[in-house]
C-alpha cells in the first residue's frame, strides 16, 4: 500500500536514467541544428561505426569493473584485423599479402582474430593477477607490443578482402548492417554474464574489495585472468569486424585510440573507476552518447582536434563525478 501511495517518482526516474536523457537532448539539439543528423543514412552510419567500438567497450567495462583498466584493445584489434584480413584475401589475388598462403573461410578468420585477442588477454590477465603488475602498465605494454607486431606483420594496408568475410559486417538485414546485430549479441551476452552468472557476481565482488572476495572463497586470480581474456576476445572480434566493415586492415590506424573511446563510454555510463559498479544499460547509453557526439561534430565540420579535446574533457569530468559520488566507499 505504501508503494502505491508514493506513485511514480519522476525525479528518481530522471536521476536513474540521466544519461539516456542526455542522449535524447543531444539528438534533438543536433537534429535542430543539422537536420541531416536524423536521417536513415546517417543513423545507419553512426550505429555501424559505434558497433565496433561498442564491442570493445563490452570487454573493457569488465576490466574497469574489476578495479583495473585495459589500454590494449585498440592495438589488439589492429593486430587481429591485419591477420584476419590476410587470411580472408582470395587465394588467386595478385597483390595478396602472402602469395601462395592459405585462404580460410570467413568464420575461421574471425575465430583466428578472437583467438589472438584472447591470448593477449590471458597474458595481460596473468600479469595483473599473478605478478601484481598494475593493469595500466601491463596493458600499456600489450598496446605497444601489439601495435608493433601489427606493423611487422604488414607494413601496408591489407585490402581486397573476400566478400564472404565482408558480409559479416556489411550485409544488411532490414536495412541494418550485420555488425550491429553482432554488437547486440555481444552486449546481451555481456549483460547476461554480468547479471545472471556467478562470474559476474565474482567480478563485482573483486572490484568492490579484492581481499573480502578472497576471504569469501572467490578465486581472484582465475577470475581476473578470465576478465582480461574476455576483453581480449572482444578486441579481436572488433578487429575482424573493423576489417570486414571497411574492406581493409591498416596496421597503423586501425583501432587507434579505440580503447579511450571504450573507457570514456563505460565511465559516462556509470562504470566506476574504483571498481565494483557497472550497469550494461549505462554502458550502452555511454556508447551511444559518444557516437552521437562524434557524428554530430563531423556534421558540424568541427576540427578533429576539437573532437579529441571534447572526448578528453568528457573522460575527466566523468571520472571526477564518479570519484565524488563514490567518495564514501571504503
Amino acid at each position: 500500500m505504501e508503494a502505491t501511495k508514493k506513485g511514480f517518482n519522476f525525479k528518481q526516474f530522471i536521476s536513474n536514467n540521466i544519461m539516456w536523457v542526455v542522449l535524447v537532448v543531444l539528438a534533438v539539439a543536433l537534429t535542430a541544428v543539422r537536420p541531416a543528423f536524423f536521417t536513415v543514412a546517417n543513423l545507419t552510419t553512426l550505429i555501424s561505426a559505434e558497433s565496433v567500438k561498442g564491442i570493445i567497450t563490452c570487454g573493457v567495462c569488465w576490466c574497469i569493473l574489476s578495479a583495473g583498466i585495459d589500454l590494449g584493445p585498440g592495438a589488439v584489434a589492429a593486430l587481429s584485423a591485419v591477420v584476419a584480413a590476410s587470411l580472408a584475401q582470395p587465394a588467386d589475388l595478385a597483390t595478396r599479402l602472402h602469395p601462395g598462403g592459405i585462404h580460410l573461410p570467413a568464420i575461421v578468420c574471425i575465430i583466428v582474430a578472437m583467438v589472438i585477442g584472447g591470448i593477449v588477454g590471458i597474458i595481460c590477465g596473468w600479469l595483473v593477477a599473478c605478478t601484481h603488475i598494475h593493469p595500466f602498465i601491463a596493458t600499456l605494454g600489450s598496446q605497444l607490443i601489439c601495435r608493433a607486431l601489427a606493423k611487422m606483420y604488414s607494413s601496408s594496408p591489407v585490402s581486397n578482402l573476400d566478400q564472404g568475410f565482408r558480409n559479416f559486417a556489411v550485409y544488411k538485414i532490414l536495412g541494418i548492417p550485420m555488425v550491429v546485430f553482432i554488437f547486440l549479441i555481444v552486449f546481451i551476452i555481456s549483460w547476461f554474464m554480468m547479471t545472471q552468472c556467478r562470474f559476474g557476481k565474482n567480478i563485482f565482488a573483486i572490484g568492490g574489495n579484492k581481499q573480502a572476495a578472497r576471504v569469501a572463497g572467490i578465486n581472484v586470480e582465475k577470475n581476473l585472468i578470465l576478465t582480461y581474456m574476455w576483453s581480449g576476445l572482444m578486441a579481436g572480434l572488433a578487429g575482424a569486424m573493423l576489417a570486414a566493415r571497411t574492406g581493409s586492415a591498416d596496421p597503423s590506424t586501425n583501432g587507434l585510440q579505440y580503447e579511450f573511446d571504450a573507457i570514456a563510454a563505460a565511465t559516462i555510463g556509470g562504470t566506476s573507476q574504483t571498481g565494483g559498479i557497472c550497469k550494461m544499460s549505462g554502458v550502452m547509453s555511454g556508447i551511444l552518447i559518444l557516437g552521437v557526439i562524434n557524428n554530430g561534430l563531423v556534421l558540424l565540420g568541427a576540427n578533429d582536434n576539437i573532437t579529441q579535446v571534447i572526448k578528453g574533457l568528457i573522460i575527466v569530468v566523468a571520472v571526477v563525478f564518479d570519484m565524488r559520488k563514490n567518495a564514501v566507499r571504503p
